[in-house]
């Protein structure tokens, strides 16, 4: 079989990962959670969470009539590591929504025309209209995280960014659109083995990338940069909701959850939704300090 990147992943588990990553995926059992820090060792039964999300399915159909009808705007951005699952989720969120009112915007690398735009522009083409909701598959974040690390962007840039983005976000804010920044964690040991997991899966394949290859030697820039960018854009109009995704189907319930719990709409029904688990979602205290 040949594997995508000349087998890098895997090589970069034999020789470069951090022998206690290493010995964790090697040890792991089907649906052991590695992360120490983690409040569960096992992955919700699929059982549980098929029940679960038949109900928020119900909701979020509700809630999505009920924006329509009323002219509502939402923005809901998901960030976080590669591999956190943030396509998973948004897909979660999205699968039986009416795509002409829900759109997904996962934006492919600036061309050379946008490289010379003001740095938030391509991003605000797709703000929603009345009625809309856009779910962003990363976002202006990158220029705080992905473009720091890589060396993508100068610290000039990235300062400049920090101190416009007080005032963009407080706009989103002020137009009344409702206006949500969902943070996926993954712990290191969970990140590698899924992206061992789709550097052997043919239909996962195309999910790999050289910034992917690349990044798994930069766990630490990128928690130092995470750790910078949480400190300083977590404002009060505009906070980060943290959600611990080593469990995809626990991450998937708590940002549903997360959303039918920022929209009032008729019909909301409370038990159906749920109580989110405070456990694996709250603010970025929540993120580990590794």
């Amino acid at each position: 079989m040949n594997l995508p990147f000349d087998g890098a992943i895997s090589r970069y588990f034999r020789e470069g990962a951090p022998p206690a990553v290493r010995k964790a995926i090697e040890k792991a059992g089907k649906d052991e959670i590695m992360t120490a820090s983690y409040p569960y060792r096992e992955e919700m039964k699929g059982k549980d969470y098929d029940a679960q999300m038949e109900a928020l399915q119900i909701e979020l159909a509700k809630m999505q009539a009920a924006i329509k009808a009323s002219g509502q705007r939402v923005i809901v951005i998901f960030e976080g590591r590669d591999a956190a699952g943030k396509g998973g989720t948004i897909k979660a969120v999205t699968e039986n929504m009416n795509p002409r009112q829900a759109t997904v915007v996962a934006l492919p690398k600036p061309t050379e025309r946008e490289g010379q735009q003001w740095y938030f522009q391509r991003y605000v083409d797709w703000f929603p209209a009345k009625g809309e909701i856009a779910l962003y598959d990363r976002s202006w974040y990158n220029r705080a995280m992905i473009e720091h690390v890589f060396g993508f962007c100068t610290p000039d840039q990235r300062a400049k960014f920090f101190r416009q983005l007080p005032e963009f976000e407080q706009m989103i804010a002020d137009e009344g659109i409702i206006f949500l920044k969902i943070w996926l964690e993954v712990g290191r040991a969970e990140q590698l083995k899924r992206f061992l997991d789709r550097e052997r899966d043919l239909l996962k394949q195309w999910k790999l990338s050289q910034i992917d290859v690349d990044g798994l030697a930069k766990w630490d820039d990128y928690c130092a940069a995470i750790d910078e960018t949480m400190k300083k854009t977590s404002f009060k109009h505009a906070p980060w909701t943290v959600i611990l995704s080593d469990d995809k189907k626990r991450a998937r319930i708590a940002a549903i959850q997360t959303l039918l719990g920022a929209v009032d709409y008729a019909g909301k029904d409370a038990k159906a939704i749920g109580k989110i688990d405070g456990k694996i979602c709250g603010g970025p205290a929540l993120r580990p300090k590794d």
